[in-house]
Parts: structure tokens; C-alpha cells; sequence
């Protein structure tokens, strides 16, 4: 990881997913607000005070369906791929160029991976047991396949690729039978994408099943194609038109995916867990809808007061998102005498200062809160010092 304190904007060979971004002449505020919007509410949902008193929209859905939460994850890996077709726009011009970008795509993308690894290793360092799917892994992963056909790949190939990778996937979840278990199937445990990652990764999967991954092997195709829809929207976005018309066709588009999703929802449900095609629509659609009032409110319109608290977060996404993963496994570490024994620090805050005052529900949700405005107080800070945090 580097640290520039410097005040020139990012080039367009910057291709780090934490700050992929518009070349200087055609920076966009609204994708850095929005990118900050989407971290924040990572950091929302996944710190509460309690997992047991969470609201219901702070959840993620048990299975089928899609709740507020659901959407903060595809929403991140369609904005990498607005981010992509932004950053990678000079080096796909210049073929010669190719390789050596490419090589910088790779390992950013394993710089992620490694990260989101050693998140999954600290601070046991248990490497017979360590879950090798997460999140920053599957952004790494996804990252990396997604640059690399953008830089390679014309708009309509783009296109074509997305659909195959999405049919293709249906097929397989619906129709192939699944080894030694027999007629295809979408339960939790029996289905074929949790047959391979069982396969592949015994003993290394998500501690909640061990035996089948949210962020898994198979599933992790058609995430590509969140990406590519970011992809896509940002290569429109770039276009010399009319703003207006940029903003119309953008918010056409999400409202067609996200209506296409609701169809195929009928044949094949949408779910996160297993990332399935007609989810990929349904929130690569809702994620042009927010990334085009974004853009028509921010870039457009010049409301732009009221941006900064979510600024500070899209400029250090990955660096944010990876802090607020380490500091709840350190407070873990930290032990407390109390009466009643010892405990945790952060069962000790939370249970001095939270739940004497308010509800359980309450007090969990203010919990998060509390990390929110926390990390925003350090992110603002970098982001006056201009510090960022490039992976």
C-alpha cells in the first residue's frame, strides 16, 4: 500500500480499485460520493453492537430476496467497474501498453486478495482453518477479470460476455445435476455452487456453514458481470453528449435491468448468497439509478455542499473498509476485568455505554453509528491533508 499526500488528481493509468477514477479532465465527484455512500453503509451494517438486535433493513435476507443490505456489496463492484472503464481508458488506446498494465491490474488485484486474506487469518493465524473466499478477495478476483476484458474487449463483446456469463450460470444452477446429490437445486447446502466450493475448499469456507461460501468459486462468475455493467455505464458516461441524454438513456437502463430482474426472480430467485443472475440485474439496475441522480444532482446540477462526509469515505474506500475489519479483531484481543469476569473491550464499551441507555435494538444500531462518525472523523482529516491510501 502507497500514500500520496499530494494534490494532483489520479491519472488514467491509476487503476487502484480504492481510487479508480476519472482522469483530471473528467473526474466525476458523484462516483466518489457514491462509492462513499456504498462504504459507509458497509461499515454500518457489518459493526453492529449486537447481531442478534439488528433492524430488519440492516439484515441481509435468510435466503431468497433482497434487503436494503443486499444491495451495499453489488453496488461497490458495479462502481469498480465505472472506475475501470474510467481509469483503463488511456492504456486501452495504446496496445503497446498492454502487458505492463495488465501486470499492475494482476497485482492489485492479489493485493486485495492478500488483504482480504490476512483479515480472514488475524489474529490466530490459523492457516488449516482460514476461510480463503471474503469480500475484498472476491473484489480482487473480480477486479482483475473485469479490467482485463475492458482493456481487451470492444463494447459489444463486453456486452455479449456479460450475457453469456449470465445464461450460462442459470443453466448451470437450474438444470446440471449436482455430484452425488442428484437433481439441481437452489437450498443452501445441496446446490452446485456449494458442491464445488465444498470440493475445492474443504475446511476453508464460511465459519456460519463450512460447508458452502457466500463469496464462493462459482458464484463468483456472474459477480463479474456486476462489475461489467459498471463497466459499461462507464464507458456511456464518458461519452462527448448531452448530459441530459447521458442521464436519460442511464436511468432507462436501470430501470429496464432492474424490472428484467424482478422477471427472472419468477424462474430464478434473486439471492445474494449464491449471486444469481436475475440478481446481478435487479441491483446493477438500481445501481445505475443511484449513480445517475448522483451524477444528474452533483455533477450537473453543482450541489455539492452537502457531499463531503460521503467524499471523504470514496476517496479511501478499501483503506476504511479494511481498518474497520482489523479494529473490532484488535478490540477482540484486549481483555477487561469486570465484576462479573473478564471480558472483551468491546463487550465492555458497548455494554458501559450503550446498553444501560437505550433499547437493545437501539443501542446496537448506535454502536455502528458510533464506528461511522469515528472513521469519519479520521477520513476527514486524511482528506484535508489530502492522504490517500492507494492499494
Amino acid at each position: 500500500m502507497t500514500t500520496t499526500s499530494t494534490s494532483t488528481q489520479p491519472s488514467e493509468d491509476t487503476i487502484s480499485p480504492d481510487k479508480l477514477a476519472a482522469p483530471t479532465k473528467a473526474r466525476l465527484r458523484s462516483l466518489d460520493v457514491f462509492r462513499g455512500i456504498t462504504v459507509l453503509a458497509m461499515i454500518l451494517v457489518n459493526n453492529p453492537g449486537s447481531w442478534g438486535k439488528i433492524y430488519a433493513p440492516l439484515r441481509h435476507a435468510a435466503w431468497h430476496g433482497c434487503t436494503p443490505t443486499d444491495l451495499v456489496f453489488p453496488f461497490f463492484l458495479f462502481i469498480v467497474g465505472v472506475s475501470i472503464a474510467y481509469a483503463l481508458s488511456g492504456a486501452k488506446l495504446m496496445p503497446e501498453k498492454h502487458t505492463s498494465t495488465i501486470l499492475k491490474i494482476v497485482r492489485r488485484g492479489l493485493t486485495l486478495f492478500a488483504l482480504g486474506l490476512f483479515l480472514a487469518l488475524f489474529p490466530k493465524f490459523d492457516f488449516e482453518t482460514v476461510r480463503i473466499p471474503g469480500v475484498l478477495q472476491r473484489i480482487g478476483v473480480v477486479f482483475i477479470i473485469a479490467a482485463i476484458i475492458f482493456l481487451k474487449t470492444e463494447r459489444r463483446t463486453q456486452i455479449l460476455i456479460s450475457i453469456f456469463l449470465l445464461v450460462g450460470y442459470w443453466v448451470l444452477m437450474m438444470f446440471a445435476p449436482v455430484p452425488g446429490i442428484g437433481q439441481s437445486n437452489l437450498l443452501p447446502t445441496t446446490n452446485l455452487a456449494a458442491w464445488l466450493d465444498n470440493t475445492l475448499l474443504p475446511g476453508h469456507l464460511w465459519k456460519s456453514t463450512k460447508v458452502w461460501d457466500p463469496e464462493g468459486i462459482l458464484s463468483t462468475l456472474p459477480a463479474v458481470v456486476t462489475a461489467l455493467s459498471g463497466v459499461l455505464v462507464g464507458q456511456w458516461l464518458k461519452k462527448k453528449d448531452d448530459a441530459g441524454n447521458k442521464i436519460a438513456w442511464l436511468m432507462v437502463w436501470g430501470v429496464i435491468c432492474t424490472c428484467l430482474g424482478l422477471i427472472w426472480d419468477l424462474h430464478f430467485p434473486i439471492n445474494k448468497s449464491l449471486w444469481t443472475s436475475s440478481y446481478v440485474l435487479y441491483t446493477s439496475g438500481l445501481a445505475m439509478l443511484g449513480l445517475g441522480m448522483c451524477y444528474w444532482l452533483i455533477d450537473v446540477k453543482g450541489y455539492q455542499k452537502f457531499t463531503t462526509p460521503f467524499l471523504v469515505y470514496g476517496v479511501n474506500a478499501i483503506t476504511v473498509f479494511f481498518l474497520s475489519g482489523l479494529i473490532p479483531r484488535i478490540l477482540g484481543m484486549i481483555k477487561v476485568n469486570t465484576p462479573t469476569g473478564e471480558v472483551d473491550s468491546k463487550t465492555y464499551l458497548y455494554e458501559s455505554f450503550y446498553t444501560p441507555h437505550l433499547s437493545p435494538y437501539n443501542a446496537s444500531l448506535a454502536w455502528a453509528l458510533t464506528w461511522i462518525f469515528f472513521w469519519m472523523v479520521i477520513l476527514w482529516i486524511m482528506y484535508r491533508k489530502n492522504i490517500i491510501i492507494k492499494v
